[in-house]
């Protein structure tokens, strides 16, 4: 992959999450400590969480990052959506780092490139680098893992376009085969239902976090198409379900669900929250 010498600057601190690092923290750790988990057994090797910005979704990420807390992964995968177009199916940073307000975040170039020959090998397209992305989806989980993992990591950031189950499919299985093996976390970035009441978004939700529990990460996607449930990030979702049950996984625990109207009062016309892990029995 031809990598950009310059790292990627922050497009959405200071407008997506608080731009002054002590601030930051602060924010960030409340959120984690606030969260009360139910009982968690087994290997953590993925979480899903959302992407709003802190003030709205940052509670309820806080559940999903708690999972986590204290793990010591020496490569994070992010898999997003893209919210803007672009030609490539799947995409990754052309950078040699992510900046945030917490330091930098080395991407791990040689992951990249074996996760892009993995698909090309396997029939599919290879991940497309792109240089200074405005993607809030995939950087807004990076401060969140800077202050929950226990030592720093490096970064394998994947964007995908196109929200299909072969898409999802071939990614999930081509994550498997790079990830066979290594100290890793995966973690799927999403959003659920958007601008719906409040009650119509509740059912939505619900709908989609069964099926997320549930493990099936077809169900996932025809959820999505059939309208009974939504997620921005469908496809990321379901590539790490699929990734995770093919490196091992054998369950997934929902641990919570909110909405914009929490924070703004506005039930007329809300966002969907949840976070969730995947978990390998001992």
């Amino acid at each position: 992959m031809q990598v950009e010498t310059k790292q990627r600057p922050s497009p959405i601190a200071g407008l997506w999450y608080n731009g002054q690092p002590a601030a930051l923290k602060r924010q960030i750790d409340a959120f984690i400590d606030e969260a009360e988990l139910p009982e968690i057994s087994g290997e953590v090797v993925a979480i899903m969480a959302p992407h709003a910005g802190y003030r709205y979704s940052g509670r309820t990420a806080g559940y999903a990052f708690k999972a986590v807390r204290g793990l010591t992964p020496d490569l994070v995968v992010v898999i997003s959506p893209l919210h803007n177009y672009n030609h490539a199916l799947y995409l990754t940073s052309a950078h040699r780092a992510y900046e945030t307000p917490l330091g930098e975040i080395p991407v791990d170039v040689d992951a990249v490139d074996r996760l892009s020959q993995t698909l090309e090998d396997r029939g599919a397209m290879g991940l497309t680098p792109i240089a200074f992305d405005k993607e809030h989806s995939l950087e807004i989980e990076l401060p969140f893992l800077q202050r929950a993992l226990e030592q720093p990591f490096k970064l394998l950031p994947v964007m995908i376009r196109h929200q299909s189950p072969e898409i999802a499919r071939h990614m999930g299985e081509a994550l498997a085969h790079t990830l066979a093996g290594k100290n890793a976390l995966l973690v799927a970035s999403t959003d659920l239902s958007h601008f719906y009441n409040q009650n119509k978004a509740d059912a939505l939700d619900a709908e989609m976090l069964k099926r997320i529990a549930e493990f099936n990460p077809e169900a996932v996607i025809e959820t999505e198409l059939n309208g009974r449930g939504f997620a921005c990030g469908v496809a990321a979702v379901a590539s790490v379900l699929w990734a995770a049950r093919l490196l091992g996984a054998d369950s997934v625990r929902v641990l919570h669900h909110s909405t914009s109207a929490e924070e703004t009062g506005d039930f007329s016309s809300v966002v969907g929250y949840g976070s969730a892990v995947i978990l390998k029995s001992g």
